[in-house]
């Protein structure tokens, strides 16, 4: 009978070694696993960013130098919010694409104004405090400044593919001397 207890043990460590080998082994093909996927994923990021970069520097080539900026005067505006108590008083400075762009856009600036005064009007005082709302409204100042340039009016756009749209947009905008909206103040009251 003494011998028995050693022949189980001995049968035991060979069987528990097994066990630890493939817990091992399953653990080493996880991690291998998860590297792979982790190498994959930091791959197609690292690909989409260098297709971002690549189309930063593009925008960058097309500016060369300092930007020059042109202020708007103060615009003063009854806002839309029910019972029509509320103003804005707005000062808007666009980024044009250099000092020749600025007598471009000077020819148009009533219309520009005209077109951001009717923008804002249609806002409320909700709107326009909230964060988003503001660079909603920069977006939109953008496009009104672009227009006179030849960009694409969007009821126009409806009717094409969102492909077609971005091609059309980045045309636009590429033409157009006005590069960027900035807000110099914006006061609710």
């Amino acid at each position: 009978m003494a011998s028995k207890p050693a022949d189980d043990s001995a049968k035991a460590a060979p069987k528990g070694k097994k066990k630890l080998l493939v817990v091992v082994g399953g653990l080493v093909v996880v991690l291998a696993l998860a590297a792979g996927g982790g190498w994959f994923y930091l791959s197609k990021q690292r690909a989409a960013s260098d297709e971002d970069g690549e189309e930063q520097t593009v925008a960058k080539e097309v500016s060369k130098g300092p930007p020059t900026y042109l202020p708007l005067d103060n615009m003063i505006v009854n806002l839309a919010d029910p019972g029509g108590e509320k103003v804005a008083q707005v000062g808007i400075t666009l980024e044009v694409a250099d000092a020749h762009s600025v007598d471009a856009v000077k020819v148009y600036l009533p219309t520009i104004r005209s077109s951001i005064l009717m923008l804002i009007s249609q806002r409320t005082a909700e709107e326009l405090l909230q964060r988003e709302g503001k660079e909603k409204l920069a977006v939109d100042v953008l496009k009104e400044a672009s227009r006179p340039f030849g960009a694409v009016d969007d009821a126009h756009e409806e009717g094409k593919s969102a492909k077609a749209k971005k091609k059309v947009d980045k045309g636009a905008h590429a033409e157009s001397p006005v590069r960027g909206v900035l807000f110099s103040s914006f006061i609710i009251q």
